[in-house]
Order: structure tokens, then sequence, then C-alpha cells
């Protein structure tokens, strides 16, 4: 058995040595659950690891790094490695040592996508407490399903459920993430958005993405999106474009709103139902014939670096200006 992360010694280049760190989350149903019934919440602890910089002489910025489907691979501690640099702290997040769980590839419901938004929305209720961390100045990026948690994590509706008024993500950067579940009411309050996708990806839609953030801008919030031509899935990552041929995806069903009270209104009925879950709608989609198996990942060209220039620039003006 692959040893967990927590478990890890992660040293990034110039010694500075990650920190285990446990985050009481839970295992939410769905997203009904964290808004009308959170006393039903199945309780879970997940973990990251924290890396500081070495020079800091008080609070400092910091970044909470939230890998996708395939867990937390080395673009990921790259990323740490880069706002470290910058002067930033950066905790990259493991949804998945404490649930038993390795990938979703092929099986996105092995906890549910409000499970992944819980467990961003508590990591910044626990650090934000930290005293190495500027709670003012807390970042997200999330990368596809954790692009999407970073999203939701930003959600006012579903954020103030976990971790209250008091706290909450100055920038979320969502690289190709997964919009399939939107709140009727998305509003973020202050939090700037930047969305990166690629125009190849066959993850996710681009263009659910650009009306997520169209819905975001009308709701008065400061969000952006920027489509990279020819780009992949995971074009953050310096590893040759391949495909993934157990991944099960279905970037063209339509899109899960949820209300103010968290219930997904079913696309077909209009229906808002406080007992549907990921799975129903996922298993619609399949029914409908939006199911795909097999899609793709990586990089080309510069497209590894452009990534990395765009986050660099991100955070640089929403945390360390």
């Amino acid at each position: 058995m692959e040893m967990r992360f927590r478990d890890r010694e992660v040293v990034l280049d110039g010694g500075v040595r990650g920190e285990t760190i446990e985050i009481p989350s839970a295992n939410p149903l769905n997203y009904w659950q964290v808004l009308s019934d959170p006393a039903a919440l199945q309780r879970v602890s997940v973990d990251g690891k924290l890396f500081k910089p070495k020079a800091a002489s008080g609070p400092v910025p910091l970044v909470v790094v939230v890998p996708g489907s395939l867990s937390i691979a080395a673009s990921h501690l790259k990323h740490a490695e880069t706002l470290v640099g910058l002067g930033m702290a950066a905790f990259v997040l493991d949804p998945f040592g404490a649930r038993g769980v390795t990938t979703t590839v092929a099986n996105q419901a092995q906890f549910s996508f409000a499970a992944s938004a819980y467990d961003v929305a508590s990591t910044i209720k626990v650090l934000a407490a930290h005293p190495a961390i500027d709670a003012s100045r807390i970042g997200l990026q999330g990368h596809s399903r954790g692009g999407s948690a970073v999203l939701t994590a930003a959600t006012r509706l579903f954020c103030e459920a976990v971790h209250g008024k008091a706290v909450g993500a100055r920038a979320v950067l969502a690289a190709y993430p997964w919009c399939g579940h939107q709140f009727l009411d998305p509003r973020v309050g202050s939090t700037e958005i930047r969305v990166i996708v690629g125009d190849q990806d066959d993850w996710v839609s681009p263009q659910q993405a650009q009306g997520y953030v169209q819905a975001l801008r009308l709701a008065g919030a400061m969000a952006s999106i920027r489509i990279v031509a020819g780009a992949e899935h995971s074009f953050d990552r310096h590893e040759p474009v391949q495909r993934i041929a157990e991944a099960s995806v279905s970037p063209g069903a339509p899109t899960g709103y949820l209300t103010g009270a968290g219930a997904f209104v079913h696309p077909t009925t209009g229906e808002a139902d406080a007992k549907l879950t990921d799975r129903d709608l996922a298993v619609y989609a399949l029914k409908a014939g939006y199911g795909v198996r097999g899609a793709t990942i990586g990089s080309q060209g510069d497209q590894a670096a452009l990534f990395r220039e765009e986050m660099i620039g991100f955070f640089r003006r929403t945390l360390l200006a």
C-alpha cells in the first residue's frame, strides 16, 4: 500500500519542510446536508502539509493547493515551492488518504463534491487561526475536482455554514474546474475568482465554466476566465499529453443547480429534492447518453510555464500587493 501523504517527509527546494496538519472535516451526502442538516454529518479528519517561507518575520499570506481526481502529484508540490519562493505559505491538502481513496478518476461518487468543498472550507477555518498565517490574505488554488471544490468553498452560502462569516478566501484560482454543480445564488462576497481552462479539455466543459463565471459577474463578483488555445486538461503538469483510459466523464451533461437550502434541482423536472446526491445526477447523465469513457491530460510546448506565470501573477497581485 502506498504511504499516505501525511506520513511522507516532504522537503521542498531550499530545505522547506512540510508540517502535517490535521483538518477536522466531514463526509456530507450532499450539499443539503451541509446547509440544512449539519447535525447528521459524518465527521472525518483529513490532512495536508503546510510549507512556510524560512525568512518570514510575521504572519504571511497562504495559498491552499487542492489536487484533482488523480490526488497529489509532483506538480502540486512544485506549485507550493513556487508560492513559498514568493514569500507565501502553501498548504497542500490531501482529501484522499483519510478516506482510503487513491483516485476518483473512474468513480467520482466515492465521496461527494460537497465533501471536497467542505474539506477546503474547513482548511480555511483551521489555518486562519494559525499564528504563522495572515487570515486576511488566504488564497485557494484547485485543480480539476479541486477546482470545483475551491469554487464552492468560496460561495458564501456554503462556506459560512462551515467556517462562519468572519473568515474566507481573498482570491481563488480554479484550474480547469468541473462546473456541473452551481448554486442558484453564487455570491462570493469580496473574493476574487479566476478560472483557467484549455479549449481542448475533454474532462470538463469550458463553456459551462464560462457560464459560471458570467453568473458570478452578474451577482457582483470580481470574476474572470482565461481559455488557453490548444490546451488539454491538467496542462500545468510537465508531462506529455496522455490518454487516461479509465476516466469516466460527462462534460456535456446539464448543470445541477442548487437551492439556498442546498437541494439539487433535477435538470429534467426543475424540482428541488433534498434527497438527490451526486450519484443520482451522474446516473441520470449516463442514461441520457452524456457519459464518456477515457479522457486526456498533460501539456505541450510552453503550456506548463504559461500556467505557472498565470498563478504567480494572480496571487502576487491579490495576496502580496
